[in-house]
C-alpha cells in the first residue's frame, strides 16, 4: 500500500527525508513516518512418491488449473507455519516435510509470495470451500494444465525448481 494520508490520523502526508530511504511519506500530526507496506503471502508445490504434484483450480481466476496451494500469512504467524495451515486447510492434508523456495514478487497484487515445496503421501483430498478442484498431476504432464508461464507467475518458477530438486536426489 502506498500511503497518502496518515493511517493513524488522517492527515495528508508529506515527503520527507528519511536517511538512505530518501523521500518518504510523513505525517507532521504523529511525527511517524509512513513506508509503502505490502502483503505477506505463501504458494506451496506439494508431491508426493509417485512423481505428482498438486494443481488447482479456483473458478474466479480461470477454467484451467492455475494454482498450487496460497494463502496470507496472519499476524503472529511465521511462513512455514502459514504454508502448513493453508495445505490443511485447502486441501486437506498433512505435509511430512517443507522446505523453503524463496520469495517471489507479485507486482499486481503488491504481495511478496513466500515459495515453499512440500511432501505428502499420495493420498485423497478434502478440498476447502476455496478449492473448485484440485488433484494430483504427474508432473511431467503439469505444464500441459497450469497456466501460462510468465511474469509473476510464481508457479513455474516452483516448478522448476521441483524438478530440479528430483534430478539431484
Amino acid at each position: 500500500m502506498r500511503y497518502k494520508y496518515c493511517p493513524e490520523c488522517g492527515t495528508k502526508l508529506i515527503p520527507k527525508h528519511a536517511g538512505d530511504d530518501g523521500a518518504v511519506p510523513y505525517c507532521e500530526r504523529c511525527k511517524e513516518f509512513r513506508f509503502d507496506t505490502f502483503h505477506s503471502c505463501v504458494i506451496v508445490l506439494t508431491y508426493n512418491e509417485f512423481d505428482e504434484i498438486i494443481l488447482c483450480r479456483q473458478g474466479y481466476l480461470s477454467d484451467r488449473y492455475t494454482s498450487v496451494t496460497s494463502g496470507y500469512i496472519s499476524p503472529g504467524e511465521n511462513a512455514e507455519q502459514c504454508a502448513l495451515r493453508e495445505v490443511r486447510e485447502e486441501l486437506g492434508i498433512d505435509l511430512e516435510s517443507l522446505e523453503y523456495a524463496g520469495t517471489y514478487w507479485f507486482g499486481k497484487k503488491d504481495m511478496l509470495m513466500h515459495g515453499f515445496i512440500g511432501f505428502a503421501h499420495k493420498q485423497d483430498l478434502v478440498l476447502s470451500e476455496e478449492i473448485d478442484s484440485a488433484e494430483w498431476v504427474p508432473a511431467a504432464k503439469a505444464p500441459e494444465t497450469m497456466y501460462p508461464d510468465g511474469p509473476g507467475n510464481a508457479l513455474h518458477e516452483l516448478y522448476r525448481l521441483y524438478l530440479n530438486k528430483k534430478l539431484t536426489e
